[in-house]
């Protein structure tokens, strides 16, 4: 009995024995394995020391990233966005009371009243533009400054410029400003003719004010979405014809911003919207850069266009009924329902009666089509119409002279 429990005794501190040998073998052999390291202090200023190496790694996979991130847009907005400018004008505008309307309309009350019905005040307008040349000739819609009395350019840089008007032109829709300034960014002009549905194009410009937020252009991105859109617009004067259409987003003080292709080229200026709500539809429209082109060169030598002659005829559509009267295919075209005394019409040979269906090989639908053709024209230059007359299609030629 007692044998047996020596033995035991033995075993159990034999068993002891081992296992203190073992845990301290373990221990010896982690410790060589993973040496062992002085606490840090989490509050002293090295547990806040990133290593050279470290910081060599995280920038280059900024670059990296910042690389993979750069596209033809983002480049474009890059280069173009310091030559757009903010446009703050202030207008003043007649108003007239409607209550006194009658009595200033009436001559009897006119002679001893005067103008005394009506009264003026000063407007506020925000719109875009964008600078064209070091020495600061800017573009932008006549519509945004053609009528202001004071008009103030805000750069991207923060500096502000009183600008002045140097010309303006009511039916193109464009007005060219003149800023004092030195080797200023300036966009270079690309061709409208080249442009391709479908390409992406990049909106800029101050909607509803944003760049007096910020001094920035506002960016929006889309592609063109038509070409040789012929508008009607509600002041009868402007003449909207062969715009470029985009659904890249223009709002309400976009218009006189450029609209530029992803070479950072201005392929037009950002001028109206189709909305029913006043906010972006996905339905702009820009003037294109070549026919400003063409305004801005007479703007910055005469400062004004000169304008070609009214052609002399009055015309009407031409309806279902008209078409069967005059035998017409189909209806089509305008007729001639009068024609001026010593017109450039009557001196072409038009007549009362003659159907125009094109016009300098465009296809005439009103007297809108019309007139938006002759616009772009200068004195002396031709309209070669093309009319129908008895039964079959001839062409007149029609020489333009000068506005009186």
């Amino acid at each position: 009995m007692v044998v047996n429990m020596k033995r035991s005794v033995l075993i159990f501190v034999l068993m002891f024995v081992v296992l203190i040998v073992g845990v301290g073998v373990g221990y010896y052999l982690n410790g060589y394995t993973q040496p062992y390291k002085t606490p840090v202090d989490t509050n002293s200023e090295e547990f806040f020391q990133v290593s050279s190496s470290t910081e060599q790694e995280r920038d280059s996979v900024s670059a990296e990233l910042q690389r993979s991130r750069e596209t033809a847009i983002t480049r474009t907005v890059r280069r173009v966005s310091s030559a757009v400018v903010g446009i703050s004008v202030v207008e003043i505008v007649e108003y007239h009371d409607p209550f006194f309307r009658f009595f200033e309309d009436d001559p009897f009350f006119r002679q001893f009243f005067g103008r005394q019905f009506s009264y003026q005040q000063p407007v506020k307008g925000l719109g875009s533009g964008f600078i064209i040349s070091p020495d600061g000739f800017i573009v932008t819609n006549d519509h945004v400054a053609g009528n202001a009395k004071e008009i103030t350019v805000t750069l991207t840089n923060g500096e502000k410029y009183s600008a002045k008007i140097v010309g303006h032109d009511v039916v193109s829709d464009i007005a060219l400003l003149k800023i004092d300034g030195k080797n200023l960014p300036y966009l270079q002009l690309g061709n409208s003719d080249d442009v391709v549905i479908g390409e992406w194009v990049i909106a800029f410009g101050n909607p509803f004010g944003m760049f007096e937020i910020n001094e920035k252009p506002y960016v929006t991105v889309g592609v063109v979405s038509a070409l040789h859109m012929n508008l009607q617009s509600d002041d009868p004067r402007r003449s909207y014809r062969n715009m470029i259409g985009t659904d890249a987003a223009i709002n309400s003080g976009n218009s006189g911003g450029p609209l530029v292709n992803s070479l950072g080229e201005v392929i037009g200026v950002n001028t109206i919207i189709y909305t029913p709500n006043q906010g972006n539809i996905g339905l702009g429209f820009a003037i294109p850069i070549n026919r400003v082109k063409s305004v801005i060169s007479q703007l910055r030598k005469h400062g004004k266009i000169e304008r070609a002659s009214q052609t002399g005829i009055a015309l009407q559509k031409v309806d279902a009924r008209i078409a069967k009267y005059f035998g017409l295919p189909k209806p089509m075209g305008v007729i001639v329902t009068d024609v001026a005394r010593n017109s450039p019409a009557e001196r072409a040979g038009l007549k009362v009666d003659d159907v125009i269906i094109e016009a300098n090989g465009e296809r005439i639908d009103s007297e809108q089509d019309i007139n938006g053709i002759v616009n772009e024209l200068n004195p002396g230059d031709v309209l070669r119409l093309k009319i129908f007359r008895d039964g079959r299609y001839q062409t007149i030629t029609l020489k333009l002279d000068s506005a009186k």
